[in-house]
């Protein structure tokens, strides 16, 4: 039986400016044409057993790189890093800087420098790990295609290879202890950590 709208919160119908809605943050990086590695902060991104699907607007260095060198890189900072996650959100590896950018966005070549982050060799691709990140996923492009208009985004499909975690944060080698773990979320172009434990699913192993 469907409760009566009286007993129900009420809403509006609203045309919100953004819909990041609450995601986590990711510093995906790629690799650059002269060998070194560019740093994305992105917020669209998730997970489907070892698929993970990326969301980058067109025009930025990530998507460019990915076109051309398909590997990546996956690092999920915790909400410690937000200032340095902040630092990277104005600059763009991408030189000139497109039109639709130039306004808010300035060119920066090396951005672990500008951030404060340390770059560390991955295992099995080009690009480099995010030492600070305690999750950092190496990866290779399945499918790019793009989509949107008149802003186009670019929807790529990587398959994880590799995933390294700080020691910390482990149970053991097949799981991460959520209660250790916490994934900076992107809430409204707000940042946020995660609040106390309310529960878990009935499929939870620890």
């Amino acid at each position: 039986m469907m409760k009566s709208d009286q007993c129900l919160p009420p809403t509006r119908t609203v045309t919100p400016k953004v819909l990041y809605y609450g995601t986590p943050v990711v510093l995906l990086t790629t690799l650059n044409e002269d060998g070194a590695s560019n740093i994305t902060p992105m917020s669209s991104a998730w997970a489907l057993g070892n698929q993970i699907i990326l969301g980058l607007g067109e025009g930025g260095k990530g998507l460019e790189n990915l076109r051309r060198h398909g590997e990546c890189v996956i690092n999920l900072p915790d909400p410690s890093l937000w200032e340095q996650v902040e630092a990277l959100a104005p600059l763009t590896g991408t030189s000139p800087v497109p039109a639709l950018k130039a306004q808010q966005f300035r060119f920066e070549k090396n951005k672990f420098q500008a951030a404060g982050l340390t770059a560390i060799a991955a295992q099995q691709v080009t690009p480099a790990r995010i030492a600070e990140c305690p999750i950092q996923i190496e990866a290779r492009v399945v499918d790019l295609r793009m989509t949107g208009d008149p802003v186009r985004f670019g929807i790529i499909e990587v398959e994880a290879i590799v995933v390294h975690a700080h020691a910390g944060i482990l149970i053991s080698e097949s799981h991460i202890d959520p209660l250790r773990w916490s994934p900076l979320i992107y809430n409204f172009r707000h940042y946020f950590g995660l609040g106390a434990e309310l529960g878990k699913t009935f499929r939870a192993e620890i």
